[in-house]
């Protein structure tokens, strides 16, 4: 195994960040522009059945997986810059398509497509996060995570007034914020190619890939399940828990506003977190405090009938993610050489859209053989043991573990 020094390579000019950031913000907005209507859209105006629309969704969440594992994987091998180009050009052109086309079954089938583009744009840009050196990883992937959810909340705050004045304005205001998003790939990622220069010539990289050592291969899967099935837990309050809370006589309203408090908090806890990676570094113990916190508010779910209960267990839910998430591509990063990384990278966003997936599915079948109480138990016992498990596959391997810049 080469030492680390040798892994480091001089990178004549790279991306700016912020250029970066533009790219996920505005790719982030646009999305948000269809992904909440969707199940609406399709029952409501178009007449189609809930089993179908799950159908839909289902196929919409194996496209994004399927797109991250193949932009990831093409990230190794071609030229980010042209891979960028390729995804956002498809996005586009889809989004494009439904001004004009947006009936059954040809949305449908453009929301296939969208969501392979969707998953493919996601890894390639945190791919692409990954050659910036001259910043901090965990800096970077909490910048990029913050940009993405600044998009949503920008976007689901005016998807409901657009849609109520016309689907077509929605789709051609998503397909104008992802022409400015090709705009700004064609005329300031091009460094991104830069990166490939590093491992070969000619926009390629050569196949002799550095095998990863064993450790670094089980840490990598451990946190891949474990992300499937924090995911599909975490998919319970997006889901499932509205129903519950409506159940229980809490206005709908103020299940909205718990993504209020949770975007809040997000801007909120990306600050402190810059703020603490410019003094400590520990990247694992920032995981798993992430994980203990998105444990705990299951755990308080359990006993929630009353509003400031779900508030409670939105907050500790919030710092949890905020803290999990962006934290494990930055380590992930640090795992895999540079000849793999976009592959790592893909993984990570397909195993998490993989746990999207399901999480509708798996939460319906608990809540309909045993119980909403019962979800929240297993949720917890579920995630609790990917804590253990992660802490204790650290501790014992810690010092074998490969480490790459």
């Amino acid at each position: 195994m080469k030492p680390v020094h040798e892994e480091m390579r001089t990178i004549d000019k790279q991306i700016n960040l912020k250029w970066l950031l533009t790219g996920a913000l505005l790719s982030s907005i646009g999305m948000s522009f269809i992904w909440p209507l969707t199940s609406v859209y399709l029952h409501d105006r178009l007449g189609i059945s809930l089993t179908t629309v799950g159908v839909v969704l289902l196929f919409n969440s194996l496209a994004s997986i399927l797109g991250s594992y193949i932009g990831g994987t093409l990230y190794d091998k071609r030229n980010p810059y042209h891979l960028i180009i390729i995804g956002v050009s498809v996005a586009t052109a889809t989004l494009f398509t439904l001004i004009f086309y947006h009936g059954w079954p040809i949305f449908g089938i453009l929301l296939f497509v969208n969501g392979l583009a969707s998953g493919w744009n996601l890894t390639i840009v945190n791919s692409i996060g990954t050659s910036i050196k001259s910043l901090d990883a965990r800096y970077v992937f909490n910048m990029l995570y913050f940009a993405q959810n600044l998009g949503v909340v920008i976007g689901t705050s005016i998807v409901g007034f657009v849609y109520s004045i016309s689907i077509t304005l929605l789709f051609v205001i998503a397909t104008g914020l992802f022409g400015l998003f090709e705009l700004v790939v064609i005329m300031t990622y091009k460094p991104a190619a830069n990166v490939r220069r590093q491992s070969g010539s000619g926009g390629r990289v050569t196949q002799n890939h550095p095998a990863l050592p064993k450790v670094n291969t089980i840490i990598l899967t451990t946190f891949f399940v474990s992300l499937l099935i924090i995911w599909t837990m975490y998919q319970q309050w997006v889901s499932n828990l509205s129903v519950y809370m409506t159940s229980l006589y809490i206005p709908l309203k103020n299940y909205s506003f718990l993504w209020t408090i949770n975007a809040g908090l997000i801007v909120l806890i990306q600050l402190i977190i810059n703020w603490i990676a410019r003094h400590h570094e520990n990247l694992i113990g920032q995981i798993l405090f992430g994980i203990a916190m998105i444990t705990s508010s299951f755990i308080i779910l359990i006993f929630a009938k009353t509003y400031p209960l779900f508030v409670g267990a939105m907050i500790v839910l919030t710092i949890g993610e905020a803290t999990t998430f962006p934290t494990i591509p930055a380590l992930v990063n640090s795992l895999t050489p540079i000849e793999t990384k976009g592959r790592y990278q893909g993984l990570i966003n397909a195993w998490s859209s993989a746990g999207r997936a399901l999480g509708p599915l798996f939460g319906g079948i608990i809540i309909e053989t045993w119980s909403y109480t019962s979800l929240f138990i297993i949720a917890s016992l579920a995630i609790s043991l990917t804590l253990i498990l992660i802490t204790l596959l650290w501790s014992v391997s810690q010092h074998r573990i490969t480490f790459y810049h």
